[in-house]
């Protein structure tokens, strides 16, 4: 047996023999070098040295070099190829050989190969062979004209009248190329589409003939009559009867009648069926023809073949729209479909189930889902859990239904819940205060039975911690007693939640925020109160930041009597409203939020400022930290007591130099917001609606010796600790000031951040600006800033103790001490003759 290494040498050696061979010009010899050149390409090795023969053998006179020739061409040469050129003028004469099989050589080359350049030059002669006597060269030709209008769309228009007198041939062959023909043209121009719309009487008699017709040996196929003819015949009516109240009402008695009386226990049948039904929903056809067409898709799911069932189910999810009541009568089958083994089948009979859900069938569908969903494949169950849900909130009968619906996906599929059902489902608690204590009884059983659940383990800890109060009054609500309850019995739970293996980061959160809530409530007894205080010291000194800074904040609240059951409160019910699937991630973790920080600077900053009124403000600031929300403001207090953010950064504006804002009003303090908590998941999903930006305020630091500095701060409520400052340089006097260099710094417990100024020379009438950012850590006030005077080297005269006593007389800090102040400007201002130098502290 040779291996691969003696076969590449043995092609290697007779392609040798063969060029040496070609070389002689022996015509004899050329035919039996060409096949073997054919098989060495069929090989898979390089024959690209013999299209040249190929095209001697072409012009010989011989049919059997002719056939050979152009077999070559169509195997060594495509329409890319600089050779093809050689190739029109012998395509061209043999299209007009007296042979009739020679011209079908040519015609048949020219349907494979044929360029955008070969297809102008040789249509007309096209256009001739379309008029042939002869039906063989009349069908090779459609076919050609089919590659012409490919290549060349323009020429389309020089085959309509052929191509309509071609649909009149009798002859099945010309007539499938002819319908090949005219489909494409349609589809390209819809002005030649108007042009065939009346062939569509012509067109159902020849359907008629074919449906009606007894044997036909030449043209059966499975006891059909040229089921190619009738697919393509169906598919050409379909275009022309869309949208054609006329044309679809000629088609309408033929379409019936291929729908009863073609067999369906043969393939072919079902191919023509599947033709007929496309076609009847495709155009203006009679409500009762397109309830058949749909019946016949219900009858292709009970077909024992995979891809006749995945086809209908296919086409049962585009139509389910035009007529619901219709495919509504085949539900049970849809459903047996979910059972399939074919996991194609599978996924398609859900998305129909999906579309099949109404008021009326609700709970039947919802409750065959959920037994699917117990047994499905985990790639089923995001996506089942997520319709699931969507329906129940869109179809559910009353409260109770849509609440234990969404309790047994959690059981079910919790860890397969995507974080906006979950906030759908606590808002849907939150606004039904006659269901909650049965909720949470039920979400106390059900954890109490599985904690692995995800899902489950969240809404479960979140209703728990919110209306412990109402399970310790009213007990468990059971289907016949009430059984009483213990806020130890509850502890209890969640801290084996905490403690288990299924307990992620999230889950830590909730369990943290919920039993602080449970703690803070009247019904907790001082033994339990004390039990979490001790599992708050204990996380204390997590390693992980966030547990701890939580743990470490709850734990603080303990010693804040006054504050601590105000901000432990029940949440106000938040606003209800439709659940909105976006995109969401197939492997996005239940419950989790990402944010990206923006670049330096380049932040989309929008000025929402809290106000501030006393110390009670910013306490409840301290505890809105805490539970990263926003609290609700307190009542606003006289103007003159009011004290923004902005104003803690630019304490600077309190000092010797007097700093005018530009405006003569504070800005509006934003909207109040609904108290939030740490464990509300609904922070990220549902979030208040944000208020209008206020207007920003500038203030001027500096205006003297002609400059004119302004500051303009401005901060975001989505990012706390963060203030953005834009610095503006003006000369207001007629002369250029140059080499501007702006300086500051803050305390080592904050972050100072610059952009380089936009020009360092300032021009009369010019603003040039730069970018600042100061960054303070949460729950530290904003930086403060200070001003200083002015000091001028031209103008000081005296000594500096002289300065110095003066300048506290005057109750300003001296000059050696302005060095000191946490923000520079220097200046160096060179103005025309003066050629002096100013330097300016502020």
């Amino acid at each position: 047996m040779q291996t691969v290494a003696d076969e590449r040498a043995l092609i290697q050696q007779e392609s040798a023999a063969i060029r040496a061979s070609f070389r002689e010009e022996d015509s004899y010899q050329r035919h039996n070098n060409v096949a073997k050149l054919l098989y060495i390409h069929m090989l898979g090795s390089p024959a690209h040295f013999g299209q040249i023969e190929c095209l001697k053998l072409v012009a010989s006179p011989r049919f059997s070099d002719k056939r050979l020739g152009y077999l070559g061409i169509m195997l060594l040469l495509d329409e890319n190829q600089e050779v093809l050129t050689l190739v029109t003028n012998s395509l061209k004469n043999d299209m007009n050989h007296s042979n009739m099989y020679a011209v079908g050589l040519a015609l048949c080359t020219f349907a494979n190969i044929a360029s955008e350049e070969m297809s102008r030059d040789l249509a007309n002669e096209i256009e001739k062979l379309l008029g042939s006597s002869n039906t063989y060269i009349r069908k090779k030709a459609a076919l050609c004209a089919l590659r012409v209008i490919k290549k060349v769309p323009d020429l389309a228009d020089h085959f309509v009248a052929k191509a309509k007198n071609l649909l009149t041939d009798r002859n099945h062959g010309v007539l499938l190329s002819s319908i090949t023909l005219v489909t494409e043209m349609c589809q390209m121009d819809p002005g030649i589409l108007e042009e065939f719309r009346n062939a569509v009487p012509l067109l159902v008699r020849n359907l008629k003939s074919l449906v009606t017709t007894g044997y036909s040996p030449e043209h059966d196929v499975s006891g059909i009559t040229d089921p190619f003819l009738q697919v393509k015949i169906l598919r050409l009516m379909r275009l022309l009867g869309k949208g054609d109240q006329q044309a679809s009402e000629t088609m309408n008695d033929i379409l019936a009648q291929v729908a009863t009386n073609t067999d369906s226990t043969k393939n072919v049948g079902n191919s023509i069926l599947y033709e007929t039904v496309l076609t009847v929903l495709e155009i203006e056809a009679d409500t009762g023809l397109r309830v058949m067409a749909i019946n016949i898709l219900g009858k292709f799911l009970s077909n024992r073949d995979n891809n006749i069932r995945y086809v209908a189910l296919n086409t049962l999810n585009k139509v389910v729209s035009m007529d619901t009541n219709a495919v509504q009568r085949h539900r049970n089958i849809i459903l047996d479909c979910l059972r399939d083994g074919d996991i194609s089948i599978r996924r398609r009979a859900l998305e129909l189930s999906y579309a099949l859900i109404n008021e009326q069938n609700v709970r039947v569908l919802i409750r065959e889902l959920l037994a699917f969903l117990e047994v499905t494949d985990d790639e089923f169950k995001l996506g089942m859990t997520t319709q699931i849900c969507l329906a129940a909130e869109r179809f559910a009968p009353n409260k109770r239904w849509h609440i234990d619906t969404v309790l047994r996906v959690l059981k079910l599929a919790g860890n397969f819940v995507r974080e906006e059902i979950l906030s759908a489902f606590i808002r849907l608690v939150a606004h039904t205060p006659e269901l909650q204590a049965y909720t949470a009884s039920k979400l106390y059983a059900a954890l109490k039975s599985d904690i692995s659940q995800e899902s489950l383990t969240l809404a479960a800890t979140w209703i728990i911690g919110e209306y412990s109060e109402i399970l310790l009054e009213g007990g468990f609500v059971d289907e016949e007693t009430p059984k009483p309850a213990s806020d130890k019995e509850l502890i209890d739970l969640l801290i084996s939640v905490i403690d288990s293996p299924y307990s992620n980061y999230l889950v830590k959160q909730f369990v943290l925020a919920a039993v602080t809530k449970i703690s803070s409530r009247r019904t907790t007894t001082r033994s339990e109160q004390e039990r979490v205080q001790e599992l708050l010291a204990k996380y204390t000194t997590s390693p992980e930041l966030e547990l701890q800074q939580r743990a470490v904040e709850f734990a603080s609240l303990f010693n804040l009597d006054d504050l601590k059951e105000g901000v432990l409160e029940r949440m106000p019910p938040p606003e209800l409203k439709a659940t909105v699937m976006g995109v969401v991630s197939e492997n996005k973790p239940v419950g989790s939020t990402h944010s990206k920080d923006g670049d330096l600077l380049g932040d989309d900053v929008t000025s929402t400022p809290v106000p501030g009124t006393s110390s009670v403000q910013r306490n409840q600031d301290l505890l809105a930290d805490i539970f990263d929300s926003s609290p609700t403001p307190a009542p606003a207090s006289p103007a003159p007591s009011r004290q923004t953010t902005v104003d803690n950064i630019l304490d600077l504006f309190g000092s010797s130099t007097t700093i005018t804002p530009n405006t003569s009003t504070s800005p509006p303090p934003a909207a109040a917001a609904p108290t939030s908590s740490a464990f509300s998941l609904l922070q990220t999903q549902s979030p208040p609606t944000q208020p209008p930006a206020p207007k920003l305020t500038t203030y001027t630091a500096y205006e003297k010796n002609e400059l004119k500095i302004t500051l303009t701060p401005q901060t975001n409520a989505a990012k706390p600790g963060v203030v953005m400052i834009l610095v503006r340089f003006q000369v207001t006097g007629g002369t250029t000031a140059s080499g501007i260099n702006f300086q500051a710094a803050v305390p080592k417990s904050q972050q100072l951040q610059m952009l380089p100024m936009s020009n360092p020379t300032i021009n009369p009438g010019a603003v040039e600006t730069q970018q600042m950012r100061v960054i303070a850590p949460v729950g530290v006030n904003l930086p403060s800033m200070y001003c200083g005077g002015y000091r001028d080297d031209r103008s000081r005269r005296g000594s500096s103790g002289e300065h110095r006593e003066r300048d506290r007389k005057r109750g300003q800090r001296p000059d050696s001490d302005r060095y000191d102040d946490r923000v520079q400007v220097e200046a160096e201002d060179r103005r025309g003759k003066e050629n002096k130098q100013g330097k300016q502290e502020i």
